[in-house]
């Protein structure tokens, strides 16, 4: 089982890259991007977001409610190529994107009215600057009933798309990358035992936490030689 002292083992502390890896969206761009985005608004209620990775556990905004939620015809996949925050050009990560098929449950955060655009504006700087997703309008079920929401999907046309990599694949890079913002697994611990809490039972996160958590504890034996 992945752990918190299994990470420190192999990861102890943060990479100083400065975070540079990557060619990153100007200002100009995100703005444009957010507000084409917001002419494809469906209806004038309350602007929600469906969380599936990091943001069920760092939102980093103002959240007015949160719910459990399925959105059906996507699924979460760590199928997003990563060279900096967690990770350098010498050891990449792989994110979580939403693909096709399938469904998801996470969490809809929804967005108080007051400071919108500028809620949305710091989104948009943390998930589009690197060009990696695509936002759409989604239609969530949630127990209260179904909601609009904001959700990040993964971009097919850009470099940073890798495709259906096997797991084992995909728990190698995980194991191996560190970046200026911590280690993947740290990453991939945090998302995991979030959806635990909240009630969200993915096997497929489950299944990834325990592959890592096998390759770090090689790795740990390695170095511990």
């Amino acid at each position: 089982m992945l752990t918190r002292d299994l990470i420190v083992s192999v990861h102890p502390g943060p990479i100083d890259d400065q975070g540079l890896a990557m060619e990153l969206a100007s200002d100009d761009e995100l703005a444009a991007s957010l507000t084409a985005f917001l002419h494809l608004r469906p209806d004038r209620g309350p602007v929600w977001l469906f969380a599936y990775g990091s943001l069920m556990w760092r939102p980093d905004l103002t959240i007015a409610e949160e719910r459990v939620g399925t959105l059906h015809g996507w699924h979460r996949r760590f199928c997003l190529w990563q060279w900096r925050h967690r990770a350098t050009r010498e050891r990449p990560n792989l994110m979580l994107a939403l693909e096709r098929g399938g469904c998801c449950r996470g969490m809809v955060l929804r967005l108080p009215d007051h400071d919108l655009r500028e809620q949305l504006a710091k989104l948009w700087k943390r998930e589009m600057i690197g060009r990696g997703y695509r936002a759409r309008w989604v239609s969530v079920a949630t127990p209260a009933g179904r909601v609009h929401a904001i959700a990040f999907v993964i971009r097919h046309d850009g470099p940073r798309y890798a495709g259906r990599l096997s797991d084992e694949s995909v728990a190698d890079y995980m194991a191996s990358a560190c970046g200026y913002a911590g280690s993947a697994a740290e990453y991939l611990l945090h998302t995991w035992e979030t959806a635990e809490r909240v009630g969200v039972r993915d096997r497929y996160l489950r299944r990834m936490q325990g592959l890592v958590a096998t390759r770090l504890t090689s790795l740990s034996r390695t170095r511990g030689r």
